[in-house]
């Protein structure tokens, strides 16, 4: 949650899905997607992010299809998803079933065949006096934010969106290139319309004062050092130590895939392995936060999806993606038990040994989540609290437990424990 904003009470416990339009279906269209509605209901999904859904400059484009990232207009809809009026169709139905949707917004450049490059001084230049862009993305071209006139363009612009199709937030793509001030400006202009989410792809602590929620990037790359290395426990254990002294309402997000890692880095099973992925989806789900599933993840999906060309997930493959219930399982017991809200009370048990284990209440919600990222041993853990005796019953089993306030418990190697009060 933002540090200085109110926060829309429906982000609360809440999880994201992000929408590869272009791969998810034959057609790569709004109406196509619109049909998987029900689906990632009953799997308990509540905020759709769908990739930019602007149309695409066809200069210096990457592949037959091009770069989401590398717009012409950020007014218009790419012809490639629909028009407006589909997208106004998906809106509504999403709204109708209870979904939240935002969009994916790029602030800090634009493709090379944008509508504003007439503009002079809207663009960073080279000292040739050419369009330029400084991380190595030549596909577009940055922004100048010293412009005062640009900035209220791209303010009357994601207005747009806001009053025209009722979208309910941004996620802003690379939000800390972009300067704090902007998104102060921004969010404050938006909401005069309507209270949004407001997600930022980023990592830094100062973001939080405006976004709601920001990436947990430090955790997610010392995650993939584990991976290689099972002794660097330390590099995750310093990181979630790190969040956990942020201001209370510093939300970050947790995710073992989106669609930079699943095309450029590898899948979560290319990068974890298998036990560990499962393990890091749980954690994902269970640490206070938001959790982030990435389209197809639920397949489960094993191959990187092509980035400028055409790469359809293979839903076809099984009637039901067969991990449909897994993460309906973790998504509909957040919103089931308080102890998931950003306010309850966390309570490190252990953090070290490979063994990092919490308990969460909020009034008589209670859990208690054990990891053992142990390779090859199970481990004890001990814990003692007056808060911790009652009723559980165990994640995914359903099998029940009567917890003592002191309790020994044992998880086998590359395992998780997690009970659950049913209030």
């Amino acid at each position: 949650m933002s540090t200085q904003y109110p926060t829309v009470a429906w982000c609360n416990g809440t999880n994201i899905y992000e929408v590869n339009l272009r791969q998810y279906t034959k057609e790569g269209s709004f109406k196509a997607f619109q049909k998987h509605l029900p689906r990632l209901k009953e799997m308990g999904v509540e905020i759709l992010w769908l990739m930019p859904i602007t149309p695409i400059s066809q200069e210096k484009k990457k592949g037959s299809l091009g770069s989401y990232y590398a717009c012409s207009s950020y007014v218009e809809i790419n012809p490639e998803f629909g028009n407006k009026d589909d997208f106004r169709t998906l809106i509504s139905e999403a709204h109708q079933l209870g979904f939240k949707l935002i969009i994916d917004w790029v602030a800090n450049h634009t493709g090379w065949q944008h509508e504003w490059t007439k503009n002079e001084g809207w663009y960073i230049k080279n000292a040739k006096g050419e369009f330029t862009e400084i991380h190595g993305w030549d596909d577009v071209i940055d922004l100048n934010y010293e412009n005062e006139e640009m900035q209220t363009a791209m303010i009357d612009a994601m207005k747009y969106w806001v009053g025209e199709f009722d979208i309910d937030g941004f996620r802003c793509d690379m939000a800390h290139l972009v300067r704090l001030d902007f998104w102060h400006k921004a969010r404050t202009a938006c909401e005069t319309i309507k209270p949004l989410f407001w997600l930022g792809e980023c990592d830094e602590d100062s973001y939080s004062e405006v976004f709601d929620t920001t990436y947990a990037w430090r955790w997610m790359h010392a995650t993939e050092v584990f991976a290689k290395d099972n002794n660097k426990w330390g590099d995750i254990k310093n990181a979630l130590s790190q969040y956990r002294n942020l201001p209370p309402k510093a939300q970050k997000l947790y995710f073992t895939s989106n669609h930079d890692e699943n095309s450029w880095n590898g899948t979560e099973y290319e990068k974890y392995g298998l036990p560990l992925a499962k393990n890091l989806a749980v954690f994902s789900c269970m640490f206070p936060g938001i959790p982030l599933i990435y389209s197809g993840q639920e397949l489960p999906n094993y191959k990187r999806l092509l980035f400028f060309d055409k790469d359809e997930i293979e839903w076809a493959s099984q009637p039901k993606p067969q991990l449909q219930d897994f993460y309906r399982t973790l998504l509909t017991v957040r919103r089931m038990n308080r102890a998931f809200e950003s306010d309850a009370q966390f309570t490190q048990i252990q953090n070290d040994n490979k063994v990092f284990a919490f308990f969460l209440q909020k009034e008589n919600h209670k859990v208690v989540i054990i990891f053992n990222f142990s390779t090859s041993e199970s481990l004890k853990l001990n814990y003692n609290n007056d808060a911790l005796a009652g009723n559980y019953s165990q994640l995914f089993s359903g099998v029940t437990h009567l917890l003592k306030k002191e309790e020994s418990f044992e998880v086998l190697p590359n395992d998780f424990l997690v009970y659950l009060t049913k209030p």
